[in-house]
């Protein structure tokens, strides 16, 4: 008997895409969210409703499942206790595996704050005891055209800093390929989930202007000004700190990396930001034609 996969995030972008691919795979697959009706919509008859935030939901979504794969929550000042508590509750109900998508160059002193926050998720997994995989990824490919303003502006504090985003689809089909394996390969591993190459801010520009056929530059921020032109946002100081160090650690190299994993996982390359383009003109529907 195939062992029970559960998926947190069920409904967003990574956890609807690797319920998907278990379930059609015809693995048993267990879907968690915080929304029934998106749940039901998925290609699975075992749903749960459960947030992190509530261990005792957490423990009955997870019983009887063999693995879990972990989905970060959303960004906040209490996610590393948020993500130890549904930990602890997979514990408890006798999960046996964690895999956790964690973010690439996770450290405690990350430029980036968020991947901080990734880091001590992970320690707090292997603290558990129980096996685990992590699956480390870049920036997303998609996020790149979303960051651009419909006036064609890409800006921030990322200098002459290079990326080597992902897309969604590569994350999945790897973390797929991961928790289909019961034969502990990936227990113990960390895996760098990047694109084929590292583009610079004004690269990815170029890429944008080609696909959408409209002027598409970069603008390169100091701090100060990185700050000041996020203020009309209104956001919270943690979240404007997020979106800056994100630039941040793109100037300072973290995340250049390139990695062979998602081909060592899925047995072909990932996909380039060029061909993502092609295939997702939606991505980059929202850049006016001036």
């Amino acid at each position: 008997m195939s062992e029970l996969i559960a998926v947190t995030g069920a409904t967003g972008r990574i956890g609807g895409r690797v319920v998907r691919r278990l379930a059609g795979a015809g693995l048993p697959v267990r879907a968690l969210g915080r929304d029934p009706e998106k749940l039901a919509a998925l290609p699975t008859g075992d749903t749960r409703t459960a947030s992190y935030a509530d261990t005792a939901a957490m423990g009955a979504a997870l019983a009887g499942a063999d693995t879990l794969f972990l989905v970060s929550a959303h960004e906040g000042p209490g996610r590393v206790r948020i993500h130890s508590a549904a930990v602890d509750a997979a514990v408890a109900a006798g999960v046996r595996r964690v895999v956790y998508l964690s973010y690439l160059n996770a450290a405690p002193h990350a430029t980036f704050t968020y991947a901080r926050d990734h880091w001590h998720t992970e320690q707090h997994i292997r603290s558990t005891g129980v096996a685990f995989t992590f699956l480390r990824d870049s920036s997303y490919q998609a996020d790149l055209a979303a960051m651009t303003s419909p006036d064609g502006v890409l800006r921030g504090p990322a200098g002459d800093g290079r990326v080597g985003a992902v897309t969604h689809d590569d994350i999945a089909d790897s973390a797929a390929a991961v928790l289909r394996a019961t034969d502990g390969a990936h227990d113990g591993v960390t895996y760098d989930m990047t694109g084929p190459q590292a583009l610079s801010f004004a690269e990815i520009a170029a890429a944008l202007a080609a696909a959408s056929g409209r002027p598409v530059r970069y603008v390169p921020e100091t701090r100060d000004e990185a700050y000041a032109s996020r203020a009309v946002y209104q956001a919270a100081d943690w979240e404007v700190e997020g979106w800056v160090t994100s630039y941040e650690a793109v100037a300072t190299g973290e995340m250049e990396d390139v990695s062979d994993d998602v081909q060592t996982l899925t047995g072909r390359p990932p996909q380039s930001f060029a061909d993502f383009l092609a295939a997702h003109p939606e991505s980059y529907r929202h850049l006016r034609r001036d």
